[in-house]
């Protein structure tokens, strides 16, 4: 092969040189697209921003009833309803004072009645942690008579959750019937209590 034949290193470089320079650089695109539905923050409301914590702590709740596969036998058991915070709330404003307990995660009201005076906390058979009570409860959107069972970590603390319930049913009593005749109206101040429940909100907490 001749010499004019022969490619040289230096052909061969600027050939590759060439081929680089043809390769167009990639364009950032700088498009904006508008949402075809834009949506609005709602604000979220639990029904509970008119009241004030004075008890709260995390419990177990269970309640005694029929089940799905045994409704309208009569036949009633123990039943886990859920786990979360047990809290007892006063309003700000007429200062009655309920019970609400939501499960965790969901938030969804498990527990909501009023602090009827008349409610009588009896320690769970077996147990020096858990209370059990009937009372109108509104979970559900409506008054239905329920009974209770309430169990705390410890001993100490189901101890703490029956002292301040106590102390809050003192206050109820005397806010409901007045403080020189408690008790002498036979408990009508405190039906009306549990009626006031249904005008208590308690919409479900969006997570």
């Amino acid at each position: 092969m001749s010499e004019e034949e022969k490619p040289t290193e230096t052909t061969a470089a600027t050939e590759e040189d060439d081929t680089k320079a043809e390769v167009p650089k990639e364009e950032e695109s700088t498009a904006h697209f508008e949402p075809v539905v834009k949506l609005e923050e709602v604000e979220t409301k639990s029904g509970e921003e008119d009241e004030e914590t004075v008890f709260g702590m995390r419990a177990k709740l269970f309640i005694y009833g029929e089940t799905l596969l045994d409704a309208g036998s009569g036949k009633k058991t123990w039943k886990e309803r859920g786990i979360g915070e047990v809290r007892i709330l006063r309003h700000r404003e007429h200062q009655r004072l309920r019970l609400l307990m939501r499960q965790e995660k969901t938030m969804k009201v498990i527990a909501n009645h009023a602090i009827d005076p008349r409610i009588k906390l009896e320690p769970n058979v077996g147990s020096d942690r858990s209370w059990v009570w009937s009372a109108f409860d509104f979970a559900e959107g409506q008054l239905v008579e329920t009974v209770f069972a309430l169990r705390f970590a410890d001993s100490e603390i189901a101890q703490d959750f029956k002292t301040k319930f106590l102390e809050c049913q003192a206050e109820m009593e005397k806010l409901l019937a007045g403080e020189d005749k408690p008790g002498e109206d036979g408990g009508a101040a405190a039906d009306e209590a549990a009626d006031a429940l249904a005008g208590l909100s308690t919409k479900e907490e969006e997570k």
